[in-house]
């Protein structure tokens, strides 16, 4: 699976922002999906430290192994199909977003999961490397429901990124 550089995204742009739009469908039931994205002993495991509750109106703070320290609020939280997170940079590198929107959308499709992951608010010129860094999370989270070693993100992103890059960015989606 290592040099599989099959992309599960789209890149796109909304208002002059960059979109990244992923898809997969999991091999795990909704309840443990949805488990796995809102219980911060269960994140810890596949995306990063998370300290606070996850529940509407909540703040937390999370250390995301991939992109390091942020804060977060809960803008929705509808068990166990959807949920919206607003994550805040304190302190962006030059180029980066200070606030990006996460928002997961679960359907159960039989046994497994059919996940929808957007996240808002990245700068056009980077979307390449955003969407190989959510996929990488995405997958993470796959491999963690199905009781697999993660993937690791050295490998994956020089599969990944290329494949990123030569997808390009399309305009005009829906918010």
């Amino acid at each position: 699976m290592a040099g599989d550089a099959s992309v599960l995204g789209s890149l796109h742009t909304v208002d002059g922002e960059g979109v990244v739009r992923m898809e997969d469908r999991l091999d795990a039931g909704i309840d443990d999906v949805w488990g796995a994205l809102t219980d911060p002993g269960r994140l810890a495991h596949w995306y990063g430290e998370v300290e606070g509750e996850l529940r509407e109106g909540s703040e937390f703070r999370v250390r995301i192994a991939l992109s390091g320290e942020c804060t977060g609020r809960v803008e929705a939280y509808n068990p166990p199909h959807h949920v919206r997170l607003s994550m805040r940079d304190p302190d962006p590198q030059p180029g980066q977003p200070q606030q990006t929107v996460i928002d997961a959308h679960l359907t159960a499709e039989g046994a497994g999961t059919r996940l929808v992951w957007e996240e808002r608010g990245m700068p056009v010129d980077l979307l390449a490397a955003y969407g190989t860094g959510i996929q990488i999370h995405v997958e993470h989270l796959a491999d963690y429901v199905r009781g697999r070693p993660l993937r690791g993100v050295e490998t994956r992103w020089a599969a990944l990124f290329p494949a990123y890059e030569a997808l390009g960015v399309t305009g005009g989606v829906e918010k």
